[in-house]
């Protein structure tokens, strides 16, 4: 089995469980704000599960890009939407995490670069 549908399915794995340990677990225990912002990281790490699956599927990417794909959207799952885990769940861990901030935005730019690599990969497609 390809290593990027193992990471997909892992992603897509935990990203369930988190989804209902929000749902459940904190939803008692966290401010509104906070599991709206909990439920983001949980949105965006499901919905680039699927584009890791869907990267797999398409005839008009070369390995290459499949590859550089892969890699933008695991560090920016890990930096955007586990920055928001961790400084949405603050008031259950107890700690200081307010450093984590300005990471969440560069997740943003690695998953926004996935998308514009996907782009790129299909400007330069020609079929044989």
């Amino acid at each position: 089995m390809n290593s990027r549908i193992r990471i997909a399915a892992l992603l897509g794995l935990v990203g369930v469980v988190l989804g209902a340990l929000g749902s459940h677990a904190l939803k008692a225990r966290l401010a509104p704000e906070a599991l709206e912002s909990f439920e983001v990281g949980v949105r965006y790490q499901m919905l680039h599960a699927l584009l890791l699956l869907a990267i797999e599927a398409l005839p008009v990417l070369s390995e290459r890009f499949k590859r550089i794909i892969a890699r933008l959207v695991l560090s920016g799952v890990l930096t955007f939407s586990g920055s928001i885990y961790l400084l949405s769940t603050r008031a259950v861990s107890g700690l200081d995490l307010s450093f984590l901030g300005p990471v969440t935005p560069v997740g943003g730019l690695l998953l926004i670069a996935a998308w514009g690599v996907l782009i790129r990969a299909t400007l330069t497609y020609s079929p044989r």
